[in-house]
């Protein structure tokens, strides 16, 4: 049955459209002011400024120095360039290659840190408890004298539990004192932007990625933050941009619009998450009442805003999802990223979530655009689309 209504989009996570504000900002950076910031002229110079001013507005949004700043690619740029970036520093500088991180970090972090096995690296991930959560303690005990680098996200992509990663930044500091070095600690902090505080100090970190399509900003776009003093080899060379921490020719455009897009995500961090939340728990409370046998994943408090993740029974995430797609509701079972290669949820395994059940994974990330009356359509809609897989993935009876 072909669906009319327009499409209901369910996958913030995933990606957000950009921002009517950071499109306005981009647009003269095309075509009118199109020089290369590294130009000792006009057109070259008024480009330097832009990006120049979005590093401002970038450092001021984080808490941070603008010279701490590094603009990348994107979110799995920023998280390769601190890992391996960190990495092979400390490990020069006779610091260690003990690298410790988390069994249910972004795949961006987890293959960096199996690249980096390929070197010499040791890593060393940790478990989470049943809501996806690491324990401070866990984190601080397994620092040894040779650990160069702990990595641990802010919030997770797929089930979107937040850590405590001010409390294991605290306990850290502790472990280097006792040491008597410093233990750079990176957060993955991709998911957090639209609903979590970012200041670098007070959440105690030395380095965090970001990525602009997350919060309304363009795609392509990225931030690394590198407290000052952090050992950094630079993983890509070439004419020494950025403090000859990233070379090559600044992306002005998509520059200028992530930092717009940051500092209205940030400015507007409370009507988001309330408005976020209140879509996500009408969804929540609908389905609960419809469907008995659903599972929330992740932490069911201390988790992102606009995140429900849920499971249910006899059913495989890739056919709901199609199935909803078909009638016009559009989500991921488990993390759009890595959905080219369908298995069952690396996050969702560490929780201890029986694979039967990790399966039928769907994640629906909420937006401010959608209105009750879409939540609502959603939450009449699975309950028949559910029955509707499962009678199709039944062996036929004889």
């Amino acid at each position: 049955m072909p669906h009319h209504d327009p499409p209901i989009y369910l996958d913030a996570a995933a990606s957000t459209p950009l921002r009517a504000e950071a499109l306005q900002a981009m647009l003269p950076y095309f075509a009118a002011d199109f020089g290369n910031p590294s130009g000792h002229y006009a057109h070259g110079r008024r480009a330097a400024d832009a990006v120049t001013a979005a590093r401002e507005q970038i450092a001021a949004a984080l808490g941070a120095l603008p010279e701490e700043i590094v603009f990348t690619s994107g979110g799995t740029e920023s998280i390769n360039a601190a890992l391996k970036g960190v990495g092979f520093a400390q490990r020069d500088a006779g610091a260690g290659a003990h690298i410790i991180t988390t069994e249910v970090e972004h795949h961006a972090v987890l293959h960096s840190a199996q690249y980096l096995e390929r070197f010499g690296f040791d890593i060393e991930l940790l478990p989470v408890d049943q809501h996806g959560c690491v324990d401070p303690a866990q984190v601080a005990d397994a620092v040894r004298p040779d650990t160069a680098l702990v990595s641990v996200m802010y919030a997770n992509n797929e089930v979107g539990t937040v850590q405590p990663v001010a409390a294991i930044a605290r306990l850290l500091r502790a472990r280097a004192r006792e040491l008597g070095r410093p233990i750079p600690f990176h957060t993955d902090a991709v998911q957090a932007a639209t609903s979590l505080p970012l200041d670098v100090d007070t959440l105690g970190v030395d380095l965090l990625s970001l990525s602009g399509h997350k919060f309304g900003g363009p795609k392509g776009t990225g931030v690394l933050y590198i407290r000052r003093g952090v050992p950094f080899l630079e993983q890509l060379s070439g004419g020494g941009q950025e403090r000859q921490r990233r070379s090559g020719t600044e992306n002005v455009a998509g520059i200028v619009g992530l930092a717009v897009a940051l500092a209205l995500a940030q400015a507007e961090r409370e009507q988001f998450s309330a408005r976020a939340a209140m879509l996500r728990d009408r969804l929540l409370a609908r389905l609960r009442a419809s469907l008995g046998d659903l599972h929330l994943n992740g932490h069911p408090t201390e988790r992102l805003p606009h995140n429900l993740h849920l499971c249910f029974d006899g059913v495989e995430g890739e056919s709901l999802v199609d199935a909803l797609d078909a009638i016009g509701i559009e989500c991921s079972a488990g993390a759009a990223c890595t959905s080219a290669t369908w298995e069952p949820s690396h996050v969702l395994v560490a929780m201890g979530v029986p694979l039967e059940r990790a399966i039928g994974s769907l994640r629906l990330t909420t937006w401010p655009t959608l209105t009750e009356a879409d939540i609502d359509r959603v939450a009449a809609a699975l309950p028949a689309v559910i029955e509707q897989v499962r009678l199709a993935a039944a062996p036929a009876l004889p």
